[in-house]
């Protein structure tokens, strides 16, 4: 390969927020003869070896005009520029099938009237020529004779050649249609895979036939193709070659010719005076949108009535760790205290979707990021006022399903909403009933059974119990993995705006501002209490009860 060329024809992809009507491309081909090659490596070896005597190089050197070794051309966006063959093809009408044959025969007449045109190699298909229709790019570039060395297309290239474009129209689909089709054919993912967004294609064509043999088809050679979607993004196969080394073309048949092809972007820079402009344009056009929105949301919120709490959470299950098997999934639902509604459309349950685990560290870990919203209301009572205010509960259970569609219970947890707003990011621990022995360990294994909870509101203390005490005497758990959350909590209520409005003037517990915060954190120390209080109580279970004895006996000694 020599050293003078460039082998990266890739494609680039590059983003604009200009229009594309302002694109100039430059391309310039120059013919590299084999004659010129040969009398330079024949100059090399005289020059090696003078003794040989002096050899005319003279007679080796092309004798075709400069015109025909090289031709540049600045071409725009969509720009038409005949080639020899349109040119013979569209000067006959009788040729010309359709409206834009038509339509180009006439250019073609208004040409030959202004004696010639200005390009003789170079020309291009636009994107309503029916040749760019006719010929996919895939095929375009199978003939593209840029790439010099042997590659077979990706996987991704042979699938993306055969996507087509979106219909416009929406198809019905029948009830007993498959929506996943586990074993598609080739023609099946060909006629079903779609494109969202619309491509305008331009093609830049060399003819690059030996001269005065210009206009046949088999000697054209694809250059350059452009492609561009309304979102501002441009591709360009070749990229330009800013300064790099030429693109080497080898054309095919028994005389094989080098061509060298220079591309560059050549459009003409934005002036200050039409860059502020654009700047301007757009400041009111975002102007004029923020009037827009704020006339659709007008100048006031909805403001629940007085005496009633709106609560909105919008939370997302992060993560599960931990856990023993693999493809989890979280089922979950939400339990409303007393004096606590929602609305008739609120949605108090929900499923994740399945979801495989990765090794992170040490642990196993399967990420959801499954969001969720929850909308309550909370009313206060007149003769409830000294109570404290119950916080509504999220429970769950991570369950996990194998290839048979068999699922396991591997843990429950709850989730108390927090009752200060903002952000927050919650852990839960999780356990899972066990029942002893080995034959519910291999039961577990092989097919998929597991001890479960009638009511999921057991693995807290459940709203509905009215008794003094919760026994859980004989009921075998095991600590399993936890569930991560994230929860952004709003809390909207008229008391927060009176209690703003008069700072000075002292209001109930529960119409204060943060008066629900306040007793939401008091509702969480006297939980943390009960908890601490129950690991104290095990603790003193677990010692031994000489030595239970021998400290009641110290302290009564001490007292004395």
């Amino acid at each position: 390969m020599p050293d003078w060329c460039n082998i990266d024809t890739g494609e680039a992809v590059y983003r604009s927020r200009d229009a594309i009507k302002n694109l100039k491309i430059s391309v310039r081909v120059e013919r590299v003869t084999s004659t010129a090659t040969l009398s330079q490596h024949l100059q090399q070896q005289v020059l090696s070896q003078e003794d040989r005597g002096a050899i005319e190089l003279e007679t080796l050197t092309s004798q075709s005009p400069a015109g025909d070794n090289e031709e540049e051309i600045v071409i725009g966006w969509q720009e038409k520029l005949f080639s020899q063959y349109e040119m013979d093809l569209f000067q006959n009408e009788a040729a010309c099938q359709s409206p834009l044959d038509r339509q180009y025969h006439a250019e073609v007449t208004a040409l030959r009237k202004a004696k010639g045109r200005r390009n003789h190699r170079i020309f291009t298909y636009t994107d309503h020529d029916r040749y760019t229709s006719c010929h996919p790019f895939h095929q375009l570039q199978n003939t593209d004779l840029l790439n010099t060395i042997k590659s077979s297309p990706s996987f991704l290239a042979e699938r993306m050649a055969n996507v087509r474009q979106r219909r416009q129209e929406r198809r019905t689909m029948d009830s007993n249609t498959k929506i996943i089709n586990w074993e598609p054919t080739e023609e099946f993912v060909r006629s079903s895979h779609v494109v969202s967004s619309v491509m305008q294609t331009m093609h830049i064509m060399g003819d690059l036939g030996p001269p005065g043999g210009l206009g046949l088809k088999e000697n054209e050679c694809l250059l350059l193709t452009i492609k561009t979607d309304g979102n501002g993004t441009v591709i360009v196969k070749p990229d330009f070659n800013q300064g790099k080394e030429p693109y080497r073309i080898v054309t095919a048949g028994e005389k094989k010719q080098v061509w060298r092809l220079v591309v560059e972007n050549v459009s003409p820079a934005m002036k200050p005076e039409e860059k502020e402009r654009e700047q301007n344009m757009y400041k009111d056009l975002y102007v004029r949108h923020k009037e827009y929105l704020n006339s659709r949301v007008g100048q006031d919120f909805e403001m629940p009535p007085a005496g009633i709490l709106r609560y909105v959470m919008n939370g997302e299950i992060v993560s599960a760790k931990g856990f023993e098997y693999d493809n989890l999934y979280v089922h979950f639902l939400m339990e409303l205290p007393s004096n606590w509604s929602s609305l008739p459309f609120q949605t108090l349950s929900g499923v994740t979707q399945t979801c495989r685990t990765r090794t992170l560290g040490q642990d196993n870990v399967a990420f959801f990021s499954f969001p969720f919203n929850f909308e309550a209301f909370y009313m206060s009572e007149k003769e409830n006022d000294g109570a404290i205010l119950q916080w509504p509960v999220l429970y769950f259970k991570v369950l996990s399903l194998d290839s048979w569609h068999r699922y396991r219970t591997e843990g429950y947890g709850y989730l108390l909403f927090p009752a200060a707003p903002g952000k927050h990011t919650v852990t839960c621990q999780t356990w899972r009933p066990l029942q002893s022995g080995t034959v519910s360990a291999l039961r577990r294994f092989f097919i998929g059974g597991s001890p479960e909870l009638e009511d999921i509101s057991y693995v807290r203390v459940p709203g509905t119990f009215k008794g003094e005490r919760l026994s859980r005497f004989g009921f075998s758990t095991e600590t399993t993995g936890s569930v991560t959350f994230n929860l952004h909590c709003i809390q909207q209520a008229k008391a927060f705006v009176d209690a703003t409005m008069m700072k000075n003037r002292r209001q109930k517990v529960f119409d204060q501002l943060g008066g629900f915060s306040q007793q939401g954190a008091v509702s969480s120390i006297l939980e943390a209490f009960q908890r601490a209080r129950r690991k104290m109580q095990e603790a003193r279970e677990s010692l031994p009860r000489d030595l239970i004895h021998t400290t009641t006996q110290l302290q009564s000694e001490s007292s004395a």
